[in-house]
């Protein structure tokens, strides 16, 4: 994997990144952050369906669901933000390694 990553980092290292390559990164950093948002509305859908059926069915079924609910949206929100998290690092990650190997190639 470290030789592929290499050799990717080659064809960046010939010059400056292209205006096309720039854009790319902010619509990965865009994209990152439009998932998170996604999570987190559904996390709310679940956890206002957990309460809906919690509050407004007496029956103890619709509770047990309704609890169900609010767990399942609890742990939809938690992994929306560990995902988040890391690609938001793996994306600076890969930036640094860029802006390095331009340092290389430009005796910086």
């Amino acid at each position: 994997m470290i030789s592929k990553k290499s050799h990717i980092y080659k064809s960046l290292c010939k010059g400056f990144l292209s205006l096309s390559d720039h854009l790319a990164t902010i619509r990965s950093i865009l994209a990152n952050e439009r998932t998170l948002l996604s999570y987190i509305r559904t996390a709310l859908t679940l956890f206002v369906a957990g309460v809906s059926f919690i509050k407004f069915f007496g029956m103890l079924l619709l509770t047990i669901i309704g609890w169900g609910f609010i767990f399942v949206g609890f742990v939809t929100l938690i992994v929306g933000i560990i995902k988040y998290k890391n690609m938001k690092v793996l994306i600076q990650r890969e930036e640094i390694e860029v802006l390095l190997c331009k340092k290389e190639v430009n005796g910086d």
